[in-house]
C-alpha cells in the first residue's frame, strides 16, 4: 500500500515537473517573441524615422532648389528689384495681339503697370501707348514698344518699361485676345458707355468692330472690340482713353458682391490660359494685396509725350512730364529715394 502511494507521488511530482517546464518554455517563448515583436518594431519605427527625416530633408532640398531656381528666373526675367518701390507691387499687363505683323508674330496690343499699394490697398493703372517710341537697354535697338514683344517676348518688355519709367516691375502678366474675352465673359459682361459709334474692319487683323453709341454691357467678343478700336481723329491715345475707362469698370466689377460665386471660373482660366512670371511663392502676398482692396476708383494716367514730327503714328514720351508723373504716382519711392540721399550726405 504504501509503494503504491510512492508511485502516485512520483508520477504527481513528475507531472508537476512537466507542467513547470512547459509553464517555463510558454513563458519563454512568449517572452522571446515579445522581444522579437519590440525589436521590430522598435527598428520599424527608426527605419521610418529616418525614411520620415530623410524625406523631409530632400524635400527641404528641393524646395530650397525649386525657390533658387524662382528666384534666378526672376532675376533673369524682370532684373533687379529697387528696393525703394518694396512698398508697392507693380504689375506688367500685356494683351497680345494674334500674331498679324509683318513678322508673323504676336505683338504687345494693350501695355498697362498696374500698381498696388500695399499698406492701403489703392490701386493705380499707368497706360502706355502701344506705339511709344522705346530703346531696349544694353542694345540700344530703338522700336515701337509694340515690337519689343514681338523681338524679346514678356522679358524683354518689362526690362524696357523698367529702364523707361524708372520703376520696378515685379511681375508680369501675358493675355491673349481670346484669353482676354473669356474672362470679361466670366465676369458676365462688362457695363460701360460706348461714346461713339465704332464701324472698322481690318481682314487681316482679323478685326470686325461694330459698336453703336450708349450705354451697355459689353460680352468678352465687344469688349475686345472696344478697346482695339482706334478711330482716325485721336489715334492710339484715343484707344488708350477708351482702356483706362474699361480697366475702371472692370475694377469696379471686382468690387462687386455678385462678382465673387465667378472667383474659382476666373482663377481656372488664369491658371490654364494666362502667361505670368508670379509663381506658388508669390500666392500669399498677391492673395493679401487682392484682400486689401480699396473701394476708391483707381488712379489711372497716360504716359505724357506727343507725336513725332515724321511720323504721326509714333508716340515720343516726354521725359521730364514722365518723371514728374512718376514722382506722383510712388510718393512712398520718392519719400525712400529722399531719406536715402539725405543719408548719404
Amino acid at each position: 500500500m504504501a509503494g503504491k502511494r510512492d508511485s502516485v507521488t512520483r508520477n504527481n511530482i513528475i507531472r508537476k515537473r512537466k507542467q513547470r517546464a512547459r509553464r517555463r518554455r510558454q513563458i519563454l517563448f512568449r517572452l522571446t517573441l515579445f522581444l522579437l515583436f519590440t525589436g521590430a518594431l522598435l527598428v520599424g519605427i527608426v527605419y521610418a524615422g529616418y525614411q520620415a527625416v530623410s524625406w523631409s530633408t530632400r524635400a527641404y532640398q528641393q524646395a530650397q532648389a525649386d525657390y533658387q531656381a524662382y528666384t534666378e528666373r526672376q532675376e533673369r526675367e524682370i532684373g533687379p528689384l529697387n528696393p525703394q518701390f518694396q512698398g508697392y507691387t507693380n504689375i506688367l499687363v500685356m494683351g497680345i495681339d494674334n500674331g498679324v505683323s509683318a513678322t508673323g508674330e504676336p505683338q504687345a496690343d494693350s501695355v498697362l503697370l498696374l500698381s498696388f499699394e500695399n499698406d492701403s490697398g489703392r490701386v493705380r493703372f499707368i497706360n502706355i501707348p502701344r506705339d511709344t517710341w522705346s530703346v531696349i537697354p544694353d542694345d540700344g535697338m530703338q522700336m515701337r514698344l509694340s515690337q519689343v514683344y514681338a523681338v524679346g517676348g514678356a522679358p524683354m518688355m518689362v526690362r524696357t518699361v523698367n529702364d523707361m519709367l524708372g520703376v520696378s516691375v515685379h511681375q508680369y502678366v501675358v493675355v491673349d485676345m481670346d484669353t482676354f474675352a473669356e474672362l470679361i465673359d466670366a465676369l458676365g459682361g462688362i457695363d460701360i458707355y460706348v461714346e461713339k459709334d465704332m464701324d472698322y474692319e481690318d481682314p487681316e487683323a482679323g478685326l470686325a468692330i461694330h459698336l453703336k453709341q450708349g450705354y451697355q454691357q459689353l460680352t468678352g467678343e465687344q469688349a475686345e472690340e472696344y478697346v482695339r478700336y482706334r478711330s482716325e481723329d485721336l489715334g492710339d491715345v484715343g484707344r488708350v482713353q477708351r482702356q483706362q475707362r474699361f480697366v475702371k469698370a472692370v475694377y469696379q466689377k471686382l468690387l462687386q458682391m455678385d462678382t465673387l460665386p465667378k472667383v474659382p471660373m476666373i482663377a481656372a482660366i488664369i491658371r490654364e490660359k494666362v502667361n505670368t512670371s508670379a509663381a506658388i511663392y508669390d500666392a500669399a502676398h498677391l492673395a493679401n494685396i487682392l484682400r486689401k482692396l480699396s473701394s476708391e476708383p483707381p488712379e489711372s494716367v497716360i504716359l505724357p509725350g506727343h507725336t513725332a514730327p515724321d511720323d504721326l503714328t509714333i508716340w515720343v514720351l516726354d521725359d521730364n512730364k514722365v518723371q514728374e508723373t512718376i514722382s506722383e504716382m510712388f510718393p512712398e519711392a520718392q519719400s525712400a529715394s529722399g531719406g536715402e540721399e539725405g543719408e548719404s550726405n
